[in-house]
């Protein structure tokens, strides 16, 4: 049994399957807090139910992470293998048509090392780009209005970053696709693919070509990261397959890659001072260290492995292991792993004033592993300057 931490306000588990679909077939609902949610928040205790609030019987407000199937716990799978159950498999998509409120936002992540180890790449899909000066600037009334593709492409001879915000009339969503400008994000019914026509910054150079990021396993369980459900975040496939194809630059190669998504119904300063991330490929499972300072001075952290039939399992949470800060910015990174070990960066991805991506080894919860690791300062974001250096690198194309 995990063993609590002075100090750390544990995140709260939220169950976004089978309670709904069980409740719903007995006639009955689970009771209601005022926000639509079963009372719950003490510790990791699981949520039993996602529902609408009172009087919106035909809202989904979180229908980015529904799901069907077993309800979670130990032993029991929180998720679904695409060898299981083809149809049920299919349904546990992400869907992009959920509503996003005014202040809020949404986004996909998708991140993947090539098998050969000398390639990596990060893709993100934002609605209410939470790092975008003009949402920030404009009120953040409109989210839609405030919609871009991340692009990130890191190896010899093929590194490039893209992140071009569109406006409303250069958005079209539905259930299963999600189309910013050139680009566009599908779910196929077994794979996520990603046809991308962007422009890096600052060179502009061509970024194009076709991601496709196949589940291993698609998750079923999100995790409230502040009290309210304010911030809500979701591994939906902690395994899958990556394809990279790329006409520009020259780029093919395949690798073992994760899929998540955040939500959220006010900004991320708002919400948070800082956070540090990081997930690994450690042999038939996946492991994700989530830790932070919340802006009203709590924090939470969060260790977690999914075994290879979707089931989250709570660890203790391992020693706290500094890495080395980014040579240009100074970002500061750590991590956890298992005592007597340590983590090591491999390669910095990402060194900006505010934000670090690094791909790293690790030794967790018993296996050697491979992995992502992002650190992120809300604190240096919203500086003056840090505000106006971003235009430069996230122009607006309305």
């Amino acid at each position: 049994m995990p063993q609590p931490h002075a100090g750390i306000v544990e995140p709260g588990r939220l169950d976004l399957a089978g309670d709904v679909a069980r409740h719903d077939a007995d006639g009955l609902r689970p009771p209601l807090s005022g926000d639509g949610w079963s009372p719950l928040w003490s510790g990791l205790a699981r949520v039993g139910g996602v529902l609408p609030p009172a009087g919106r019987v035909d809202a989904d407000p979180w229908a980015l992470l529904r799901g069907r199937g077993d309800a979670p716990g130990r032993g029991r799978p929180d998720g679904c293998t695409i060898g299981t159950n083809r149809s049920r498999f299919a349904a546990l998509g992400p869907r992009f048509d959920a509503d996003v409120p005014p202040g809020g936002y949404s986004w996909w992540y998708i991140d993947a090392i090539s098998d050969d180890g000398t390639h990596g790449l990060t893709i993100i899909a934002f609605i209410g780009s939470v790092f975008s000066p003009y949402y920030k600037a404009s009120g953040r009334g409109n989210p839609i209005d405030h919609c871009s593709l991340n692009v990130a492409l890191y190896g010899p001879r093929a590194s490039r970053w893209a992140m071009t915000e569109r406006g409303e009339s250069a958005v079209a969503r539905d259930t299963t696709s999600f189309a910013i400008g050139p680009s566009a994000v599908r779910w196929d019914g077994t794979a996520i693919v990603i046809d991308i026509d962007e422009r890096a910054m600052p060179l502009p150079f061509s970024v194009r070509g076709r991601v496709r990021i196949e589940p291993e396993i698609l998750g079923t369980t999100a995790f409230a990261l502040t009290p309210g459900r304010r911030h809500v975040w979701h591994p939906i496939a902690p395994r899958a397959r990556v394809e990279a194809h790329f006409d520009a630059p020259d780029l093919r190669w395949s690798g073992n890659g994760y899929l998540d998504s955040n939500r959220g119904s006010e900004s991320l300063e708002d919400g948070f001072s800082t956070w540090q991330w990081s997930r690994a490929h450690i042999g038939r499972d996946v492991g994700v260290i989530y830790e932070g300072d919340r802006r009203d001075g709590s924090a939470f952290a969060m260790a977690l492995r999914c075994d290879r039939t979707g089931n989250w399992v709570d660890e203790d949470l391992p020693p706290q292991h500094a890495l080395s800060k980014t040579p240009v910015f100074a970002m500061p990174r750590a991590t956890r792993v298992d005592p007597g070990y340590r983590a090591r960066i491999r390669k910095t991805w990402e060194d900006t004033p505010f934000y670090s991506r690094s791909s790293i080894s690790t030794h967790l919860f018993g296996a050697d592993g491979e992995g992502v690791h992002e650190s992120l300062s809300l604190d240096r974001f919203v500086s003056p300057v840090v505000q106006r250096m971003l235009p430069f690198r996230m122009p607006r194309r309305c």
